[in-house]
């Protein structure tokens, strides 16, 4: 009998259980890849036992790169990717091999019986199961995802679903279920870390409802203890994978870079609300367009009082270079995550805090700020010795009663509009509270030195960064700023600043020319 024009991929670690019996139901099949990350009891044994199987070694390095770099190893280019602990039945094994391996441009699924404890389990969620497991590899491939791997497919592959069913012998008890479990979320984590928020009440909020999901809608009370059990388990598994993240998403370092020019008692008041934030960003850079030693004076004097690293990013005074200024500190910048202000802007005390909570990488996150009057501005600096946290509801703060009501600090209402994510959106583009990934700033070579005069590097850097695939989420409601007051700056560069800003929008630009990297290679 000719063989099957497929090569079986699978990877393996301590699979001795069933792997003999997984492997005598493939002989049919042209060769059989074992890909091992590890075993450390007979599995090697028993595949050697196979004249059809070819042993490879890999370190795990995620599900989505492991299954493609088996793949990689094949000489059929039709792959068909199975478990250790998958067991297909002869009338399936007849049913591949009278396929048209000659249409490349179809994936085939294949539906598979989950058992728990040796007995189907045809209620949880785990029936039906349809899994896309056969494909051509010049046309699909896993994605790179640690887990929750799934094939890639294009517009002009089809999906075709096969008859017959295999067996997955999934956990023999509770304890498989807990190792997977802690497994995946542990991937989970690691794999979203800075890329998907998370918090406590998400991960209970996330528990409850998969129980409720997997125990009532899918019906695991029909399957008595066992559904109880997988429910539980598949519920404590949506919550620890949230957990964990939140915990992994907190070793988020912060540097704070504030922008300044001449203006000491402005940037006095600033610094006296970084020492009363509730979490003090890691580092501190004042990017300094030129000020005078009055400046310098208060950074050292702020520094010796601060409990974090204080960097002053000086250049020398040759008209209005704030984009050059910004990148200076930029390239001083040592943390995950950048935050940005201007040297008028008083922070309210969970500043800080909530902008890490909105950090995610590809995204720009566009605070806001309140205006206080003339009055209210010379008030505050008639105190430049202190801190005092402004109330949305004090008097003088903002006549409009909408400016006021921003002021208010409200996180759940917070992370409700941050959900909302867009790209091209250019409405209400303000450097004066802005934050993003420092590695998503240095892919597009930071801001564009090339601006001089007052206008438009923020939203050139803004549409760059669109260009690059980022998108852009406004923080409300917190992660609040009191502007204070100045008479507007000269706006005579205007006219060459928003043709540099029309360039990058129209011309897709993402990498400034003259940006962040120019200034290391001037330093240097």
């Amino acid at each position: 009998m000719s063989k099957i024009p497929v090569s079986v991929t699978m990877l393996v670690k301590n699979a001795e259980k069933y792997l003999h019996k997984v492997l005598a139901t493939l002989d049919r099949f042209d060769e059989i890849i074992l890909l091992d990350n590890g075993s450390t009891d007979s599995t090697l044994a028993i595949a050697e036992q196979f004249e059809n199987v070819r042993i490879h070694f890999h370190e795990f390095n995620g599900f989505g790169p492991m299954k493609n770099l088996a793949a990689s190893f094949a000489r059929n280019d039709w792959i068909i990717n199975i478990d250790s602990d998958e067991v297909f039945p002869a009338d399936l094994v007849e049913e591949i091999s009278q396929l048209d391996f000659a249409d490349i441009n179809k994936v085939y699924a294949i539906s598979r019986i989950n058992h728990y404890r040796g007995k189907p389990i045809k209620t949880c969620g785990w029936y039906p199961d349809y899994v896309k497991r056969l494909y051509h590899r010049t046309q699909v491939n896993f994605n790179d995802k640690q887990v929750h791997e799934g094939l890639e497919m294009p517009k002009h592959v089809e999906l075709v679903k096969l008859t017959h069913t295999f067996n997955h012998y999934s956990f023999d008890s509770a304890v498989g279920l807990i190792n997977k479990m802690q497994q995946y979320t542990s991937l989970f984590a690691e794999q979203q870390k800075f890329r998907k928020r998370a918090s406590i009440g998400a991960a209970i909020g996330h528990g409850i409802s998969a129980f409720f999901k997997n125990y009532i809608l899918k019906r695991g009370f029909l399957s008595g203890t066992d559904g109880f059990v997988i429910s539980f388990a598949n519920a404590s598994g949506a919550y620890y994978k949230y957990v964990k993240l939140a915990e992994a998403n907190q070793a988020l370092t912060t540097s704070l870079i504030i922008t300044t020019y001449n203006r000491p008692d402005a940037l006095q008041l600033v610094l006296n609300s970084v020492l009363a934030q509730r979490v003090l960003p890691d580092e501190v850079i004042v990017a300094d367009d030129g000020s005078t030693d009055e400046t310098k004076a208060v950074i050292d004097a702020f520094s010796a009082r601060c409990p974090v690293p204080v960097k002053h990013a000086w250049q020398p005074d040759d008209g209005f270079r704030l984009a050059e200024s910004r990148n200076r500190a930029l390239a001083m910048a040592t943390s995950d995550y950048i935050v940005i202000i201007d040297g008028d802007m008083v922070m309210h005390p969970e500043f800080i805090a909530d902008h890490k909570k909105a950090a995610k990488r590809g995204v720009y996150i566009q605070g806001g700020r309140i205006v206080l009057p003339e009055q209210k501005t010379a008030e505050l600096l008639t105190a430049l010795d202190r801190y005092r946290p402004l109330k949305w509801y004090e008097k003088g703060l903002e006549k409009r009663f909408e400016k006021r009501f921003s002021a208010i600090h409200c996180p759940l209402l917070a992370h409700f509009l941050l959900n909302k994510e867009k790209r091209y959106a250019y409405k209400n583009i303000r450097g004066c509270n802005m934050a993003f990934f420092r590695e998503d700033a240095l892919a597009i070579n930071g801001f564009n030195n090339a601006f001089v005069g007052w206008g438009r590097e923020d939203s050139e850097f803004v549409a760059r960064f669109f260009n690059n695939g980022g998108k852009i989420a406004t923080i409300k409601f917190a992660a609040i700023a009191y502007h204070l007051w100045h008479n507007e700056a000269e706006r005579a560069s205007l006219p060459e600043n928003d043709r540099l800003l029309e360039n990058a929008m129209k011309n897709g630009i993402i990498r400034a020319e003259n940006g962040v990297a120019e200034i290391h290679k001037n330093d240097e």
